[in-house]
């Protein structure tokens, strides 16, 4: 059983790399943003608005990436999308560092530049978008159920983890230079320090296999059976969930399916956690914290390091989500943290109504990312990585995924317009959002700690039953014709 644990380990930190990519590009900006804006937006002459769509150009490609991500798993399977992932990446660190590259002059922005520096960071937002919803795909097919979900939270730690990194080299970087260099040299620096992660990455898929339930999927069954005893570490195990992983693909129809074949809620509340883990501001905070410590009064290195800061407590509370999610429970640990993040969140936004952002405000934010971190953060992926059947997985999830970005593209483009129209108004209504998704989760998220893919898609096809028994029993008390 230890050789089973240690190479289960070994694939899901492998596969976890995506995830701190993922984390790495996606908060790279929040050192650059400021530059970016003295570079582009000042220089051009353009509004708060294009100011938004730069910070979140790359969840663009975020959206599109996790749109795709379903069709290309099943076509070319799950290690090689996560390659495509690696790449997009690394032409991404390259070419957003250096976006004048054969068409334009150094140092001389124009609305071209402008537009090419976005689709530079809408290339890497694709990577993003696989790794997103590959990385804990690949893990919750591969590992057994009593571990899947802490080794699924592995994966959120490591996008906390590429945070914390970047925050650091970002303010590696701008520690002891000028404004005038940063604004021209430094945010370069930033993104393309990501070449080197994504290289790292690219080269370490190629030690790992494809999922078993892929394998068994493209009737490669003996090289599924081979990776199913050297996970769970016995001929027996490996035999019972072989069996159990061909039955539900035996199951599958030849056809394409309906995301619905298995009833809407299944699919609702897929995207509904997606949607709640944006809406709540999270992104806001990673986005635009030197931004927002700046407007506190801090200077370029004091907001610098207290990012940093703020990716300390993202990896400690991830790390708690870890070590509790399958004592504790998804569901648990995702009402305790709704509640936590509305206090944050609430305590952020009456200090803006009195106009006293000071450590306060900061102690707000810290309580508001802790507990975002040992709930939503983690959680929602491995929740979408367990809910969804076989059948329709693969599918459901690229549009969970999608849904997921679009959600944050919507948040982080919108915050520069409403922060205009009040610092309160703006927290207090990412606070009520932190009210409706404990309200969510309450009454409709179920409970999947401990359970196998095969016993939760059980689950929803019982619950389908009951459904259909229910209509039928009110068509006949009705006197109408009854019709399967």
């Amino acid at each position: 059983m230890k050789r089973s644990r240690t190479y289960i380990i070994f694939l899901s930190v492998i596969a976890a790399l995506g995830g701190l990519l993922f984390g790495y590009d996606t908060a790279v900006i929040s050192g650059a943003e400021q530059s970016l804006e003295v570079y582009f937006i000042d220089s051009l002459g353009l509004s708060k608005l294009f100011q938004g769509l730069t910070v979140s150009s790359a969840l663009i490609g975020c959206i599109a990436g996790g749109l795709i991500s379903g069709m290309l798993s099943d076509r070319i399977g799950r290690r090689n999308s996560l390659i495509v992932a690696a790449v997009l990446f690394f032409i991404s660190a390259l070419l957003s560092s250096s976006p004048e590259f054969l068409f334009f002059t150094k140092g001389e922005p124009t609305m071209g530049l402008f537009i090419m520096f976005n689709i530079y960071r809408i290339i890497g937002g694709i990577g993003v978008g696989l790794a997103s919803g590959l990385g804990p795909l690949y893990i919750s097919e591969t590992a057994p159920a009593k571990i899947r979900g802490k080794l699924v939270t592995l994966y959120n730690l490591a996008i906390i983890f590429g945070m914390l990194v970047v925050y650091i080299i970002n303010w590696r970087i701008v520690s002891g230079q000028s404004m005038s260099w940063i604004n021209d040299i430094g945010w370069r620096y930033m993104f393309a320090s990501e070449a080197i992660p994504a290289l790292l990455f690219f080269g370490l898929l190629f030690l790992v296999p494809e999922t078993p339930r892929y394998l068994v999927m493209k009737n490669k069954d003996k090289k599924a059976m081979n990776i199913l005893e050297k996970v769970n570490g016995s001929e027996k195990a490996a035999k019972d969930i072989y069996k159990n992983i061909r039955q539900a693909v035996d199951k599958m129809d030849k056809t394409k399916t309906s995301i619905f074949s298995y009833g809407k809620m299944v699919v609702s509340i897929g995207l509904l956690l997606a949607i709640a883990q944006q809406f709540v501001g999270i992104n806001v905070i990673q986005y635009y914290a030197p931004r927002i410590f700046s407007n506190m009064g801090a200077s370029t290195d004091s907001s610098m390091l207290q990012t940093i800061l703020i990716g300390v407590v993202n990896f400690i509370f991830v790390l708690i989500a870890l070590l509790f999610v399958e004592k504790v429970g998804r569901k648990r640990l995702l009402l305790i943290g709704s509640v936590g993040m509305a206090v944050g969140m609430f305590g952020i936004a009456a200090l803006a109504f009195v106009g006293s952002m000071g450590v306060g405000a900061l102690i707000s934010i810290l309580v508001f990312v802790a507990f975002y971190n040992l709930s939503f953060g983690p959680l929602t992926w491995v929740l979408a990585s367990e809910l969804f059947p076989n059948k329709i997985r693969g599918q459901v999830m690229a549009l969970t995924v999608a849904v997921n970005w679009g959600s944050n593209l919507l948040v982080s483009t919108t915050f520069p317009t409403l922060l205009e129209m009040g610092a309160g108004f703006t927290y207090g209504l990412y606070g009520l959002m932190c009210v409706l998704s404990f309200a969510f989760v309450w009454k409709l998220v179920p409970e999947t700690k401990g359970k196998t893919l095969e016993e939760i898609e059980q689950y929803w096809l019982s619950k389908q039953k009951k459904k259909q028994t229910k209509e039928i029993g009110v068509k006949k008390l009705s006197g109408k014709k009854v019709s399967w």
